[in-house]
């Protein structure tokens, strides 16, 4: 009776034994997956800056990019770019030609102006040069760095520099 008593103890034992360290790999194992997400290894984020073509492929007036979001001017050899989305709510805006020019004073200059930005969101409305002017959007659309490629002579937008309205990349 003995031997059978020793048997099921030592059994009894392994099996905790047994129990304990599944447990523990299984908290283990947990915690790792756990602690893993907090360093993700993809970033799910637009290039923040990136080519958009050859100069002489752009024609006179403005162009959008709606994979970038971003409308770019062209004036004879001038460029400039001016972000697409709405200062409001983030809303894509949309470019409208006028049909006659526009002249507006803006600090005291009179601009003239061929068209105008409209947000079909909740309607904030912006000059040609992104100043806003109607609606609830707080501040004018952003202006985007525009520079040249060295290798391979590209417009380059840097959507991470941010640069004044008097900018214009002459080509």
């Amino acid at each position: 009776m003995k031997k059978t008593k020793n048997k099921d103890e030592s059994r009894r034992s392994f099996l905790k034994k047994v129990t304990r360290w599944s447990m523990l790999a299984a908290l283990f194992s947990q915690g790792f997956v756990y602690i893993r997400t907090l360093f993700p290894n993809v970033l799910y984020e637009r290039p923040r800056r990136y080519k958009i073509g050859l100069p002489e492929q752009f024609i006179a007036g403005v162009s959008f990019l709606d994979k970038h979001s971003v409308y770019i001017f062209k004036e004879q050899n001038k460029f400039h770019a001016i972000s697409a989305i709405c200062s409001h709510l983030g809303c894509t805006v949309k470019y409208a030609t006028l049909n006659r020019a526009k002249i507006v004073n803006i600090g005291g200059e009179d601009i003239t102006m061929m068209g105008e930005f409209h947000c079909p969101c909740h309607g904030s409305k912006f000059y040609e040069n992104g100043k806003n002017f109607e609606g609830p959007a707080p501040t004018p659309l952003e202006w985007y760095d525009i520079s040249i490629a060295p290798d391979d002579g590209q417009l380059v937008v840097d959507v991470a520099k941010k640069v004044n309205q008097d900018f214009r990349l002459i080509v």
